[in-house]
């Protein structure tokens, strides 16, 4: 199969999905005669889009810029630490349950505290989506340089390798593919944590983000502009994950020769 076919064998069934999903919204709406601000129609969802495309435009580039900032955080610092990590136990024992922390504390309860220790606007919203996105590349990134055969950690032993040498020439390289994974999980995480951060570090009625439309449209009972700011916010996700998935795809091509499967 051509690379043609074989991306249209994966885009293909979530799109046809889609459309069958939209066609019988539709008819459920006009049929049962639902009011609008209960459930608007896909045509009135897409008819705001179309009068309200700069506002909603401008909403995407905000929440985008603060996702991508916050990931690019939490990849960078959440690689940093698994490497402290692999390299001291006594490190990884003592610091791992705060890592644990960062994934389970609920968020509404600490963005509160970061608006009132950095104050609204941009930097909150990238301090809470690096807090919701960090741990999966921390746990994924540690596991697989951890994961290496003891068989050739001995090897290099044997060839009076140094643990800088280990570290870089043999547990990172096996690593990658768990930092791939990792990262595609925190990308989505990280939509998800710049939203939540604009309910409460919204960056005003001049520059907002999804998330402060969302909840401006939720209070005013404007159900059209509400869908369409989910619908928008949930392509961005699928967009920074595909992103993030074609970039990680292209590393392990260079790294190993089986084939990666983006379906998974």
């Amino acid at each position: 199969m051509n690379r043609l076919g074989r991306v249209l064998s994966v885009l293909l069934p979530p799109l046809g999905l889609f459309l069958i999903v939209v066609l019988i919204w539709q008819a459920a709406v006009t049929g049962l005669a639902i009011k609008p601000f209960l459930l608007p129609g896909p045509l009135a969802v897409a008819a705001t889009i179309r009068d309200s495309w700069a506002k909603l435009l401008q909403a995407v580039i905000f929440t985008g810029s603060a996702s991508l900032a916050g990931f690019g955080l939490s990849l960078v610092t959440g690689t940093l630490v698994a490497l402290a990590f692999s390299q001291s136990r006594i490190l990884r024992v003592s610091a791992y349950p705060y890592a644990i922390f960062l994934q389970t504390v609920p968020v509404v309860a600490i963005a509160p505290l970061i608006v009132l220790w950095l104050g609204y606007g941009f930097q909150s919203v990238v301090i809470v989506a690096f807090i919701l996105s960090i741990f999966p590349i921390i746990t994924n990134t540690t596991t697989g340089l951890l994961a290496v055969d003891p068989d050739l950690v001995d090897l290099f032993r044997l060839n009076n390798a140094s643990r800088w040498q280990v570290l870089w020439k043999l547990r990172f390289p096996g690593a990658i593919p768990a930092l791939c994974a990792g990262a595609r999980i925190a990308s989505g995480l990280a939509v998800v944590g710049a939203i939540v951060g604009e309910f409460f570090a919204g960056y005003g009625t001049e520059r907002f983000g999804l998330g402060y439309l969302i909840q401006a449209s939720s209070n005013n009972l404007r159900s059209d502009e509400l869908f369409a700011a989910v619908l928008l916010s949930t392509l961005l996700g699928i967009s920074i994950f595909g992103a993030v998935s074609a970039a990680g795809a292209a590393i392990l091509s260079r790294w190993y020769d089986a084939p990666v499967d983006h379906r998974r």
